[in-house]
């Protein structure tokens, strides 16, 4: 099989939807005003309402899209602690204390959400799985090693290191030096998760209207007028929550996040045994690369689901997919006459600090910018903005008040993309 032309018979669609396909929520009528309006109907528009609505507050969840359309229910499935910055990156920006406590939200977003899926009985495959991060070569095996070897006091993880001489019991892959075993970390199916996360919201009374962008947001007195296709409304309160779609409406926003897609293939059903012979422990699993891959098997342990950044711009599921399926059998090649089902992608965003940001502008709230990690800290962060805007001392991060950067020139439109994948592929491809 060419590995470079397109499967025409391959969905462009996330394998996710297959078993939870986007239902059309009925058509809404518009409430004339809300005491809550929140702008996107992802994991974190849907945690802030939940927080609004348990507390009687009237909340409407707006989406441009189907509810989940986006990265909600097209991600790779991966639970980490998801602060990008080590704990030392921190230390020299903000200080010792802050730097401790901004790792701590990380650490308390994994644990906060198996409990939210336990305690609301949430049907999403959750399981506490373990995460192996594959040294791309031997320096990032030593630097992997160093790092666990330091954990600060009282940000200890539990995780071990494997040599590459014992790596096929993690990985059936000679193509790394080894990793490190993240023992906490956890895989979900990201489409069920949010289909439950929806009834939820719903069951205590948010209301969500699909299909119904917000075009314009006008500050009215001690309100907000929101204007829709539907018609317009006020809202006492606005909480954005739109991380990778987030667009012209909020511009002050825009020019604060980088949208970057994310492209994932799913194989065909593989033979039985495959699975555990090439991720034995069904782990996640990720690379210290910059320009990573990640990938998984599928809930029922039937395919492998690879993910990753294949091309300099953004670019159709039909072309990237092939792409990703070159680099998945260049690891694995058993899987060389593996079809691929299924190729998609979807908008993550990142930030130029790395880090997540939460907080108000022009009296408005928001929530965005996981750079990549985002099914934990987009819950997280969601809960904690509707609590903030509730007033709820509990509402408090690490995060709040820290300058959301930006740069010279830059609106939204990443031109600088091309050329820092193309530096860090470069990089990748050095052994220092």
């Amino acid at each position: 099989m060419n590995q470079h032309r397109p499967q025409a018979d391959s969905r462009i669609t996330p394998y996710w939807w297959d078993d939870v396909p986007r239902e059309p929520l009925a058509e809404l009528s518009l409430p004339s005003k809300v005491d809550v309006a929140v702008i996107g109907a992802g994991y974190t528009g849907l945690h802030a309402a939940l927080q609004t609505a348990r507390a009687g507050r009237s909340t409407i969840v707006l989406d441009a899209e189907e509810a989940g359309w986006g990265a909600s229910s097209r991600n790779g499935g991966q639970i980490s602690t998801s602060i990008k910055p080590s704990y030392d990156q921190l230390a020299a920006r903000y200080g010792a204390s802050r730097a401790f406590e901004i790792v701590k939200e990380g650490q308390r977003s994994l644990a906060w959400i198996g409990e939210f899926v336990r305690s609301e009985g949430i049907d999403c495959d959750f399981a506490q799985v373990g995460h192996f991060h594959a040294a791309h070569n031997p320096r990032q095996y030593d630097e992997l090693a160093a790092k666990l070897a330091a954990q600060p006091k009282g940000l200890e993880m539990a995780a071990h290191m494997v040599p590459r001489a014992e790596q096929h019991t993690e990985l059936g892959t000679d193509s790394y030096f080894g990793g490190a075993v993240y023992e906490q970390y956890a895989s979900i199916h990201p489409a069920r998760y949010h289909a439950g996360l929806l009834k939820t919201s719903l069951a205590a009374g948010a209301l969500v209207a699909a299909r119904c962008p917000v075009t314009t947001i006008e500050r009215v007195g001690d309100s907000f007028r929101l204007t829709t296709p539907r018609g317009e409304m006020l809202a006492r309160d606005v909480i954005i929550a739109t991380n990778g779609y987030t667009g012209k409406l909020t511009p002050w926003l825009q020019r604060r996040v980088i949208p970057i897609g994310s492209y994932m293939i799913a194989t065909e059903p593989l033979p039985e045994g495959t699975t555990e012979r090439l991720i034995p422990n069904n782990r996640m699993v990720t690379d210290t690369r910059k320009v990573i891959y990640y990938y998984r098997c599928s809930p029922d342990r039937r395919r492998i689901l690879f993910g990753g950044r294949v091309s300099y711009g953004e670019t159709d599921p039909r072309v990237s997919g092939p792409k990703l399926q070159a680099e998945m059998v260049q690891l694995f090649p058993e899987l060389g006459h593996a079809r691929i089902s299924h190729s998609w992608c979807g908008f993550i965003a990142y930030t130029f600090d790395d880090l997540m940001h939460i907080g108000q502008h022009d009296g408005m709230h928001y929530a965005m910018g996981y750079c990549g990690s985002g099914i934990g800290v987009s819950s997280y962060f969601g809960m904690r903005i509707g609590q903030q805007l509730l007033g709820l001392a509990e509402g408090r991060t690490a995060l709040d008040g820290l300058a959301f950067q930006t740069r010279p020139l830059y609106t939204g439109n990443p031109w600088f993309l091309a050329p820092s994948i193309r530096y860090y592929r470069w990089r990748d491809r050095q052994s220092f």
